[in-house]
């Protein structure tokens, strides 16, 4: 990378030691990191190993299982239904899936919106963020993640039997709105998500690694996950705590290869670093060919305030990822409007759109590459 594109000391260099020491320090397996400026390529590296007990190092165009990095393609194609008309923010849930009715704990059914399901803000939840005897829990609701060869209809039907946390509108929290999303844009399109998102984001784009099926398993990188001494290989069915919830996550890796499993509109998609920059150049620069530029700007918009509060301080939520409102708050170097998501199987993205650079970093290493130092390391390295 040329010293000109960024002010300051070396970027690469900088960013080469946050990689090297999370690997050094055995928080991180493998990663691929990529950084644009200006729209073009500052810096890529595919370091560590896509598969450590095999000693296969990780390559640039490895596929990594995205978990929530899912949540803004699935976001960018409800968008373009909007545009044409067929889908309204406003629109209630029940007109396009009539039995999804999830009560209140005084059993009143009140009204999810679009806008809520896209804004976490419909009372729905995950059950990670549950105790073993939360409701969810109970009715063996699925996070997206896990119990390969569920079907969408199934997982629906046991989150709707649980009570909501709150009234619909009345605060942020994260939830499975967006695998009830992909219930209504089935409904709406007569085909699968699958589809949906094939059709409206990833073919216009040329994008062909990324969806809910593998392009190439040999490229599909296995996943750990951060214990004490160094990362555990995460297998089917094992329990990861998550202290930031008081609750756990479950993971079943080979859900991605049953194709009995429903595609998670909140964490079903696999794919490759590369793909997921080019997807996100394409919102920095307004969204064409698969979206409008107004359409853009209203999903950069912070919808929330204070609601957000959940997403970390100074941040709130737009459509589909955190909106940084107040750099000071975080403290971040990065700019106001700063887009930014991650996902639990250890991935972060952001865009500096005032800066004109988008930082992608996919690891397989939950949940250091989602919330870990890893994450503050490569954003500091690349503002200095």
């Amino acid at each position: 990378m040329s010293s000109s594109a960024f002010k300051g000391a070396d970027v690469s260099d900088r960013l080469d030691r946050a990689i090297d020491n999370a690997l050094a320090d055995n928080r991180l397996v493998g990663t691929v990191v990529i950084v644009a400026r200006g729209g073009k390529i500052a810096y890529r590296r595919a370091a560590g190993f896509a598969d450590r007990e095999s000693q296969k190092p990780m390559q640039t165009d490895s596929i990594f299982r995205f978990a929530s990095v899912t949540k803004p393609f699935v976001t960018a194609a409800v968008m373009r239904l909007i545009e044409d008309g067929v889908v309204r923010l406003d629109d209630p849930v029940t007109r396009f899936l009539p039995d999804f009715q999830p009560r209140l704990s005084d059993g009143s059914v009140p009204v999810i919106s679009i806008r809520h399901l896209l804004t976490h803000t419909s009372g729905l939840g995950y059950p990670f963020q549950e105790g073993s005897d939360g409701h969810y829990r109970r009715l063996d609701v699925s996070d997206g993640l896990d119990q390969p060869g569920l079907s969408l209809s199934e997982n629906l039907r046991r989150l709707a039997a649980a009570p909501l946390t709150a009234a619909p509108g009345s605060g942020f929290r994260y939830s499975l709105g967006m695998d009830v999303m992909g219930g209504v844009v089935e409904s709406v399109t007569g085909g699968s998500l699958r589809d949906a998102v094939r059709k409206l984001v990833t073919d216009p784009l040329g994008i062909v690694d990324t969806g809910f099926a593998v392009a190439d398993v040999e490229r599909l990188a296995t996943n750990y996950f951060n214990s004490e001494s160094v990362p555990v290989r995460i297998t089917d069915g094992m329990v990861v705590p998550l202290d930031a919830f008081n609750g756990s996550l479950t993971f079943a890796p080979s859900r991605i290869l049953d194709p009995n499993s429903y595609p998670s509109g909140g964490g079903g998609m696999v794919g490759t670093a590369g793909d997921v920059l080019h997807f996100l150049e394409t919102i920095r620069l307004g969204g064409g060919p698969i979206l409008k530029p107004e359409t853009v700007e209203m999903m950069a918009t912070d919808q929330l305030g204070p609601q957000a509060a959940a997403c970390g301080p100074g941040w709130g939520f737009g459509f589909g990822w955190a909106v940084l409102a107040d750099p000071h708050a975080v403290p971040s170097p990065q700019s106001p409007g700063t887009l930014h998501w991650g996902g639990g199987y250890g991935n972060s993205w952001f865009i500096d759109r005032a800066n004109a650079l988008t930082v992608v970093a996919m690891t397989n290493t939950a949940f250091e590459g989602m919330s870990g130092k890893f994450v503050s390391d490569i954003r500091d390295a690349v503002y200095n």
